[in-house]
C-alpha cells in the first residue's frame, strides 16, 4: 500500500467515525429537523466554489450570517460538520491530480487532523462573543487571501513537488496550526498555497496536500463539535445535502473553468465583497454582545 492508498483508507476509516459520531449526537443531544431550501442552496453553491479552488468556509460562513438561522458560536462546528461530505469527494478526485512527496503528504495531512482534533476541542468552549471576534477576524483574512490571490500578490510558486531539511519540519508545524484554525473557519488553501511557494513547491502541489488535509481534518473536528453539540444539526444537513450537488458540477466543468482566469477572477472580486460584508457584520455582533452581554437569537440548532 503507497501513501496515497494510505491517506484514503485512513479517510474512510474516519468518515466511518464521522457517521456514527452524528448519529450519537443527534441521540445525545435531542437534535431534530429538516434543512430548508436555502441550507441546501448555500451548501450546493460553496462546495460548487470550494471544488474551483475557492475555498467554503469564508463564504458559507458569510451566507449562513446573512440567513440568521444559525448562532454565531455553532457556525464553526457547522462549517465542519456540513462541509464533510464535500471535503471526502473531493479528496478522492484530486488527492491524485500530481504525486508530491508521500512522506510529506501523509506528514500534513496527520498534523492538520490533530490540530483540528485540539482546535475543536478549544472552539467548542469559547464563549460566543470570542467566537464572533474570531471568525470576524478570519473572514478579513480569507478576503485579503481571495484579493492578493486576485491580484496576483502571492508569492512565485517554484517547480519542487517535495520538501527537505528544515523546511519540512516546518511546513508540518505550520499545517498543525492551520488544521487547529480550520475550527474558527479559517480555510486552509491559500495560507498553503503561500506557504508552499515560499518554500520553492510548485503551487499544484498545494492541492493533493489541500485536498487529504481538509479531507481527515474536517471530520476529526466534527467528532469534537459532535461530543459537545455545538453546531447546527439542521443546517449541517443542508450543507451537507447540497453538497452532492456542487461537487459533481464544479468538477464535470473544473477543466473548462481553469481555462477561463478572467471569469474565476470576477467571482473572487465578488465572493471578497460578501465575505468583507460579513466579516464587518460579525464584528458588529460581537461589539453589541460588548455592550448587552447575553443577548441570544432565537435559530435552529
Amino acid at each position: 500500500m503507497n501513501m496515497k492508498q494510505a491517506v484514503l483508507a485512513a479517510l474512510i476509516l474516519i468518515n466511518i467515525a464521522f457517521v456514527f459520531g452524528w448519529i450519537a449526537a443527534v441521540k445525545r443531544h435531542g437534535l431534530r429537523g429538516w434543512p430548508q431550501l436555502p441550507d441546501i442552496a448555500i451548501g450546493a453553491l460553496t462546495t460548487f466554489l470550494d471544488t474551483l479552488g475557492i475555498g467554503s468556509f469564508a463564504p458559507t460562513t458569510a451566507l449562513l450570517k446573512f440567513r440568521g438561522k444559525v448562532a454565531d458560536e455553532l457556525i464553526p462546528g457547522t462549517l465542519n460538520v456540513g462541509l464533510n461530505t464535500a471535503a471526502f469527494v473531493e479528496t478522492f478526485f484530486l488527492i491524485k491530480l500530481v504525486e508530491v512527496q508521500p512522506a510529506l503528504l501523509a506528514s500534513m495531512v496527520v498534523a492538520s487532523a490533530l490540530g483540528a482534533w485540539l482546535g475543536a476541542g478549544v472552539v467548542s468552549r469559547m464563549p460566543r462573543r470570542a467566537i464572533q471576534v474570531f471568525m470576524g477576524v478570519a473572514l478579513l483574512i480569507a478576503a485579503s487571501f481571495f484579493a492578493m490571490k486576485n491580484l496576483g500578490a502571492f508569492p512565485a510558486a517554484g517547480t519542487a513537488l517535495g520538501l527537505a531539511g528544515w523546511k519540512f519540519p516546518f511546513a508540518v508545524v505550520v499545517s498543525f496550526i492551520l488544521g487547529a484554525l480550520m475550527c474558527i473557519g479559517i480555510g486552509n488553501y491559500a495560507p498553503l498555497m503561500i506557504l508552499l511557494s515560499l518554500l520553492g513547491m510548485a503551487s499544484i502541489a498545494a492541492y493533493p496536500i489541500m485536498t487529504a488535509s481538509d479531507g481527515l481534518l474536517q471530520p476529526a473536528a466534527s467528532l469534537g463539535f459532535f461530543r459537545s453539540g455545538r453546531f447546527s444539526h439542521v443546517a449541517s444537513l443542508g450543507l451537507t445535502i447540497g453538497s452532492f450537488l456542487g461537487v459533481p458540477l464544479a468538477l464535470l466543468i473544473l477543466n473548462y473553468v481553469l481555462g477561463q482566469p478572467q471569469g474565476m477572477q470576477w467571482i473572487r472580486w465578488l465572493v471578497t465583497c460578501v465575505v468583507i460584508y460579513a466579516a464587518v457584520s460579525m464584528l458588529r455582533s460581537a461589539w453589541r454582545e460588548r455592550v448587552a452581554p447575553g443577548v441570544a437569537a432565537t435559530v435552529d440548532h
